[in-house]
């Protein structure tokens, strides 16, 4: 129990110390003139009130990340609370705040036009392509997980056919989507996704008491250096296993394509630590809480591991571990709050999805997007790919790569961080030398955790053995650092 509550302490506090001095390294500047003024359309360029924008960028990054992953990361051990902590504050919040505050003064530019300003025309054509095919992705399987979770739910209270249909439920998530992707910022996310907040952080909140009320034990952070897997066959690594497995809880791509998307609609640029950077501790805090709570109600990592998949007969499964816990720890009123907020969450990401595909198709388009039925055009055929995504066998597939391609793009984003950084021409920020360092040391050691998990990976990877898996991924990663040096230096 201590460690959990050490972690959350040096979370909390990280956020005003090391938030702090990242936001001193960028250099506020109070006066500049924002995007959602120069270029405001009240529909993705629109001044919103802070607290919306802080409510929206969370409910944007969290999607069902920071509770799946927490589950299936803790099964490594107490390493899942490390790497929450200092992956969050280091890294992911850092990456979330400066991917947002350089869009803002790139005139609210979407991440692929930012990296392929800072990292050539070549990186530009690629992160296009990833990141579309990122959001896409996210967009379609949060379009079945929430459909999933409300088709379950009604059927424990009604006999509706209708309420009980998957395929209503999921009719009615592309509805919502279409909505949100269309329709101007400040209608549906700014009124509906603070609602949307306040369910998955009341359920935070109450399973975070559960914690301290029920009977069990929390692993100590003294055993954190051990993989405690339960099982080895087909497993990958803690490294790279564990920094793949919890993305949204301390380091995720997926952020940086969303910090943008806000950065049109903040009024001053002295807001943006408590909307990027905090918004990413809090889904720090949210990750620590489900990942100690897990462990507490199973009581060991063997129990945790057969619950999520019936005695190893099934793949791991942390949805029937997160019913459980709340029927057993919140009763009927708890569970139906809990799974609401688990709900609101994939609804939430997967809209901010689809809108995200639009901007960042109109952004390197240039197809203006003033008219309903212009943002209508561009976004029919983002989910018309959807469909076909749910309807193709392969997309299972697919989708197991996501969470790679999503450390992959978190890889490219601190580097473009770093080259911001060495190379502004605008004067601001602390430590003009070496503030780029922030950024390249979380590049690298991403880029390490996604070249071998690739090369390790037994079920999405190539499967090599781990000691081959870090030659060659390290060998990997030296190469990228030593080009994106020579490419800094020659620069």
């Amino acid at each position: 129990m201590a460690s959990f509550i050490i972690s959350l302490v040096v979370l909390l506090a990280g956020y005003f110390i090391y938030g702090t001095f990242v936001e001193k390294v960028f250099g506020v500047d109070e006066r500049r003139t924002m995007p959602c003024d120069t270029h405001r359309d009240g529909i993705d360029f629109t001044p919103m009130p802070t607290w919306k924008v802080y409510t929206v960028q969370f409910l944007n990054i969290a999607g069902t990340g920071p509770i799946f992953g927490a589950l299936m990361g803790i099964l490594y051990g107490p390493a899942a609370f490390l790497w929450i902590v200092f992956g969050c504050l280091l890294g992911g919040a850092m990456h979330d705040y400066m991917a947002g505050m350089i869009s803002i003064r790139r005139s609210g530019a979407s991440l692929p036009e930012i990296i392929g300003d800072e990292l050539g025309s070549s990186c530009r054509l690629v992160m296009r392509v990833v990141t579309l095919v990122l959001m896409v992705c996210v967009g379609a399987s949060f379009i079945m997980i929430p459909a999933g979770l409300m088709t379950n739910l009604m059927s424990s209270f009604t006999s509706s056919s209708l309420l009980t249909s998957n395929l209503f439920w999921t009719v009615l998530m592309f509805a919502f989507y279409l909505c949100v992707t269309i329709f101007s910022v400040s209608k549906i996310m700014g009124n509906i996704y603070p609602v949307f907040g306040v369910a998955l952080l009341v359920m935070a909140v109450l399973i975070g008491v559960c914690i301290f009320t029920e009977p069990g034990t929390v692993p100590s952070i003294s055993t954190a250096f051990s993989d405690h897997y339960p099982v080895r066959e087909g497993v990958t690594p803690l490294f790279p296993g564990l920094f793949i497995t919890i993305a949204c809880g301390a380091v995720s791509g997926f952020h940086a394509t969303q910090s943008p998307m806000m950065g049109r609609c903040l009024k001053n640029e002295k807001y943006g630590l408590r909307c990027f950077y905090g918004a990413m501790v809090t889904e720090g805090v949210v990750a620590l809480i489900w990942a100690a709570a897990s462990i507490k109600y199973a009581g060991s990592y063997q129990h945790l591991y057969d619950l999520m998949s019936a005695g190893g007969t099934q793949k791991v499964n942390p949805a029937v571990v997160v019913d459980m816990m709340c029927r057993d720890w919140l009763g009927t009123a708890g569970l139906v709050l809990a799974v609401l907020g688990i709900v609101a969450a994939p609804i939430s990401t997967g809209g901010s999805a689809f809108r995200a595909a639009r901007l960042i198709l109109a952004d390197f388009s240039g197809y203006g997007q003033k008219t309903i039925l212009r943002r209508i055009l561009l976004s029919v055929p983002l989910f018309l790919v959807a469909v076909m995504m749910l309807n193709v066998s392969s997309f299972k597939v697919l989708w197991l790569y996501v969470s790679w391609f999503n450390q992959v793009l978190a890889t490219f984003t601190f580097f473009t961080i770093a080259h911001w950084l060495r190379h502004r021409t605008d004067g601001g920020g602390i430590l003009p030398k070496y503030s780029w360092l922030i950024a390249f040391v979380p590049a690298v050691f991403m880029c390490s955790v996604s070249a071998c998990f690739i090369l390790i990976d037994y079920d999405n990877g190539f499967g090599m053995q781990p000691l081959w898996g870090y030659l060659i991924g390290g060998a990997f990663t030296l190469l990228t650092t030593a080009m994106f040096l020579k490419y800094q230096f020659r620069k």
